[in-house]
């Protein structure tokens, strides 16, 4: 069964076809990849999944329930989170509480109760703190938790904005290009951590443009050229396929 199914999906800019008529689904517990050249449409179709677009036409059915049309916070509560390929940390906060921003969420404490400082305010932003310090223990960051978090180093920040997500409890987690200016050795650290995210039952969908780090984690991989799903197969399958080898490679004989 899929978490989430996206069916005809079409997104327009002026003349510009940015996504055309795409259709894929994500199982439950996979790590989809969603991949192709610049300009394929890959953050045109995360922008509309994640509810900061609406589409002009499709349907995006996430556990069940039509999403599309819902605003970013209404799809966060439902159940999906996200990274941006360019790192969003709030500056003059330290790593914990740029994490305990993404729990907030699912809080109950509204601006008024906050500026009344009711007892039990206090218990639910302890109890968020305490969260966001487990999910840093489980990213292996814990000791920066009191950190600036844009002073930390650049695949440092890469992980707090990846907790931050993770704070959301997210059912589906979408994760755009998250090895994007790491070295080799911090990728291949960010591909155990995503294998470990999906290992406590979260899905996740991923667009990444280094292919060794999709190749090797990726269940699934759909690739887009121009807007349009061009291939939607396992990693074996994509790297053998035809039309996939002549838009990466610009192979007119393949």
């Amino acid at each position: 069964m899929s978490l989430l199914e996206v069916r005809g999906l079409n997104k327009r800019f002026g003349g510009l076809q940015a996504v055309g008529n795409v259709d894929f689904s994500v199982p439950h517990g996979a790590i989809k990849a969603l991949i192709g050249p610049n300009g394929a449409g890959k953050t045109t179709l995360f922008n509309l999944v994640s509810g900061v677009l609406k589409p002009d036409s499709g349907t995006i059915t996430f556990d069940g329930a039509e999403i599309q049309g819902r605003q970013p916070f209404q799809v966060a509560r439902a159940g999906i989170a996200r990274t941006f390929q360019h790192i969003r940390l709030f500056p003059k906060m330290s790593a914990v509480e740029n994490i305990m921003i993404g729990r907030h969420v699912h809080s109950r404490a509204g601006f008024v109760s906050a500026m009344l400082s009711l007892p039990w305010t206090h218990r639910e932003e302890r109890a968020i703190r305490a969260r966001a310090l487990e999910i840093m223990d489980f990213l292996g960051i814990a000791g920066l938790a009191d950190n600036d978090a844009t002073s930390l180093a650049y695949g440092q920040q890469r992980i707090v904005e990846l907790g931050r997500a993770l704070a959301c409890e997210p059912k589906l987690l979408l994760l755009d290009e998250p090895a994007a200016g790491l070295n080799m050795r911090e990728t291949a650290e960010m591909a155990k951590l995503i294998e470990r995210i999906r290992a406590t039952g979260i899905t996740i969908l991923l667009v990444e443009h280094d292919m060794t780090l999709v190749m090797n984690i990726s269940d699934e991989i759909v690739v887009l050229s121009y807007g349009e799903k061009i291939a939607d197969d396992k990693p074996l399958k994509i790297q053998k396929n035809p039309e996939v080898i002549r838009v990466y490679l610009g192979d007119a004989d393949a």
